[in-house]
């Protein structure tokens, strides 16, 4: 498992940012990248994919699980999330990305986002307190 620092979460953070520059946007123009550190050090980024449709367009954090899951397999474990957008906008993950992260990280894995004021870093338990849970045998 990888230990974290401060300055992971910076370096984390820069793959972010640079994720969130391949953003398809053409609609809202939010442009937001994720970068997601697994606990066997790797790092996979994902951006948001907008379509005419909204409901089917794909945020940067979903974008970047699926990613990992498809490169890593269905063990895959999250040990840190971090996120930027290019509109200098206070940014959490939405409710449907901190519930599809929920099946892949630790309550105590810290996820990096945009807030007012500058990067804010929250424990995950903290970002989703209540989220569905369900045990499978």
């Amino acid at each position: 498992m990888t230990k974290l620092t401060g300055q992971s979460l910076k370096e984390l953070m820069k793959h972010a940012q640079k994720a969130a520059l391949k953003s398809y946007s053409p609609y809202s123009k939010f442009r937001v990248g994720a970068a997601l550190q697994l606990t066997s050090g790797e790092i996979v980024t994902g951006t948001n994919v907008e379509n005419v449709s909204y409901g089917v367009t794909i945020c940067a954090e979903r974008s970047a699980l699926v990613r990992a899951v498809s490169e890593f397999g269905p063990k895959i474990r999250i040990a840190a999330v971090a996120i930027a957008n290019r509109n200098g906008l206070p940014s959490p993950p939405c409710g449907a990305c901190r519930q599809m992260l929920a099946e892949f990280i630790s309550p105590d894995a810290p996820v990096a986002f945009p807030a007012i004021g500058g990067v804010r870093t929250m424990k995950f338990s903290e970002v989703l307190p209540a989220g569905f849970e369900l045990k499978l045998k």
